[in-house]
Order: structure tokens, then sequence, then C-alpha cells
């Protein structure tokens, strides 16, 4: 009896996902439900001699066959920038492809992020609070600035926004209180919100701090830093030391802080909460991880290892877990423990890489036919093909866990992760 693995689940996603005028999608222009994110499948298995080129080339070409949206309305996971995310991919294995596009782009991500910068040095000389949607990795600048890393580590409008990256650390007055510069007059949705009365601090690597702290360890590791750049990672640092809540377990970060948990410095954590990239533990033990390799701080690596170690192997927290896809599910667990692993300390590496077969397991069970599997995740209504949530992303999601081989592509640059 044949045993089947995720990597034959990815392979039956990318071959039900071969052809794009398959696939009705809307949402044509978003990276993580629209035809980039599939793109980012193709273009990973090209990379690693797993499937042909001419998939990934059909899907960039679907995704550009009409105008894309620019400027104030687009964000890096929507319109142009999606696509200059999915199509540099493609270009760091194609010698001389794409050049053109991929140049005007280039061009006009910089010139996205400067207004976007010249906005938010605006907001803060007024001393107000900031959107989420001006700094996280979604739709704002930390986005922006995970793009500039990978195209050019040495450019101006990187160490730009890295600039801004520094600033947003530093605090801000607010209702006659000193409160954290990435502290947010709205709920979580970016909207006002009565159940977060007076605002929130987001410690998620999708919408809050955890997105920045990944980038400016990420920068310092490629070695580009600005003036305070140490001191800002100190004071995000600072910040996840004081709200880490040990369970017995292990120890476990709020996806947010309120006004009422700040003024009694008590959380309510009334329930054990899923350990996602986008929120929870798993995306900030990686950020912290990521952080102290940047600082030279073995013991706040080992601790950061440790952490990520007991959110994949908690019973509550995996309970907390209720699908498979690469934001908040299993497959997504797996990647970061894969790709926390490749640096890991000695004396941790060896059990983050031990928890992965099981999150594959949860992923695809033994004895699970892939082709089903596959058709599944593509059809499911709620979920559907795409990046974020979607058979897509859980595809490429299982590659570098189930290889043991990084990616060769840079598709998770987006996630802010490596």
């Amino acid at each position: 009896m044949t045993t089947h693995t995720a990597l034959d689940l990815a392979a039956a996603v990318a071959d039900q996902l071969a052809d794009p005028r398959m696939a009705h999608l809307g949402h044509r222009q978003h990276l993580a439900y629209g035809l980039p994110g599939i793109a980012l499948l193709h273009i990973e298995r090209a990379a690693t001699g797993l499937g042909p080129w001419q998939r990934a080339h059909d899907w960039l070409v679907a995704a550009s066959r009409e105008p894309f949206t620019r400027g104030p309305d687009s964000h890096p996971f929507y319109g142009a920038p999606a696509f200059a995310h999915a199509l540099a991919c493609a270009a760091d294995h194609l010698p001389g492809a794409y050049q053109r596009a991929l140049a005007a782009l280039d061009h006009q991500m910089a010139t996205d992020a400067s207004r976007r910068l010249d906005a938010a040095h605006r907001r803060m000389d007024a001393e107000l609070l900031p959107a989420l949607a001006e700094f996280d990795a979604i739709r704002g600048l930390t986005g922006y600035g995970a793009y500039l890393l990978r195209r050019n580590p040495a450019a101006n409008a990187l160490r730009a926004v890295l600039d801004y990256c520094v600033r947003v650390t530093q605090p801000i007055a607010y209702d006659g209180e000193l409160m954290p510069g990435w502290w947010t007059a709205t709920g979580p949705s970016g909207r006002p919100d009565d159940r977060f009365p007076g605002g929130h601090a987001n410690s998620g690597m999708a919408h809050g701090i955890g997105g920045v702290l990944a980038l400016l360890s990420l920068a310092a590791r490629h070695g580009t830093l600005v003036n305070g750049h140490t001191e800002a990672l100190g004071r995000i640092l600072a910040w996840l030391d004081r709200w880490r809540e040990n369970t017995g377990r292990g120890p476990v970060w709020p996806y947010w802080i309120t006004r009422s948990e700040l003024s009694t410095g008590r959380l309510d954590l009334s329930a054990p909460q899923r350990p996602s990239w986008c929120y929870g533990t798993a995306g900030l033990a990686r950020a912290q991880q990521l952080a102290a390799l940047a600082l030279g701080d073995a013991g706040r690596q080992v601790d950061a290892e440790n952490a990520l170690v007991a959110a994949l192997t908690d019973p509550d927290q995996l309970k907390a877990t209720t699908d498979n896809g690469l934001c908040h599910g299993f497959a997504g667990l797996a990647h970061i423990a894969a790709r926390a692993a490749d640096d890991a300390h000695p004396a941790t590496g060896g059990r983050l890489r031990a928890a992965i077969p099981v999150l594959l397991a949860v992923v695809h069970p033994p004895g699970t036919d892939p082709a089903h599997a596959a058709a599944t995740l593509i059809r499911d209504k709620e979920r559907g093909p795409g990046f974020l949530d979607g058979a897509a992303g859980v595809a490429l999601a299982v590659l570098a866990p189930e290889t043991a081989t990084p990616p060769q592509s840079a598709w998770d640059a987006c996630l802010l992760i490596a």
C-alpha cells in the first residue's frame, strides 16, 4: 500500500490548479486569494524542479491581462504591489525575464512607500495615533519594507521605511497617558469597535508590532541598520516581555492589549489561543528568534525557540487551531517550524524538527488520497484555492517542512518570517 505524504498533496493541488482558465476567481489582484498568490505555488515548484515554469508563466500572464490598481488604492497584498511580489519571485530564477515590468513595479513600490511615509510622518508630527493600515504587513509600510528589503537591502527607500519603523516604536501621548507608538484607537479590524474602548496595541505579525519587529530584525541580519535601530528592537522586545504569559506549558503572547489590560497590567486570556502566523505565539516566537539572531542574544534565541516548540506541542493550543491554511492553520505552523529550525540553536533545532511530522499528518492524514484531498481544499467555499487561507498556501507551506529544504524562491518574504 502506497503511503502518500503532504508532498503528494502539494503536487495534486498544483496539478489541479495547472491552468488558470479553470479557476473562476474573483479578486484577481489579491495576493491572499487571487491569481498572484496561486502563481507563487507554481513559481516555487518550478524553482525546486518539481514543476514546469510554463505553469508559473501562465498564471502570471493571467494575472496581468488587465491593468492593476496602483497608488493609494493598492497595498502590499492588493494590486500592483501584490503582482510585484510574485513577479520578483519568478524573475529571481529566470535571468533577463520580466525585467522591464519589474523595473516599473520597483519604481511604483518606492513611490508608493514614499507617499505613505510622508503621510505617516505628518501624522506623528501632529501627535496623532496611527491606523493599523499605516504600518502593518498586509496593507502598510511594513509590507512595503518586506518587498524593498528583498529587492535591494541597501536602497534609500528601504532605509526610509526602517527610519519610520524606529519612530513608530517611540511612545506617544494619548488621552493623558503615554502609549506605545503603535497604539491605535480602533479595534483589530481597523474600524471603531465598542469592544475596544480606548483602542488597543496589536501584537500580530499580520497587523501589529510583530511584523515591525520581524522587518527590523531581518534588515539588521542583512546588514542594513538605521539610527536607533537596535533601540527600537529593544523597545518592542521589552513590550513583549512585559506581556508574556506563562501557561505552565510554555509562554504565550496575546493577540493584542486593550486599554483595560494596560490599566490593570493583567491579561484577560480566558481560553487558549491558536498559535498562528497572523496572530499568536508561533509568529511572534519566530519574530523574536529573528531579533535575537540580529542582536546576537543566544539566551533570547533559545527562549523564543522553546516557546515555539511549546506552542507546536501544546494540545490546548493545537485544539484551538481549526484549519490547515497558511495564515492560521497547521500547514502554516509546519512552515514556521521549518524556517525556525533552519536558524535554530543546536539545543532546540532537533525539537523543532521533531514537531513537524505531527503537524504534516494533520494536514494530510496517512491513507488520504491526495487527489481527493486537493479537490476538497480547492472547492472549499470559505477558503478556496488561494494563498493565505486556501489550497495554494497549504501546498506551498508543506514543501519546506516535508523536504527539509528552505524555499528556493522568496515566496514567504511577504510574511516576514525569512
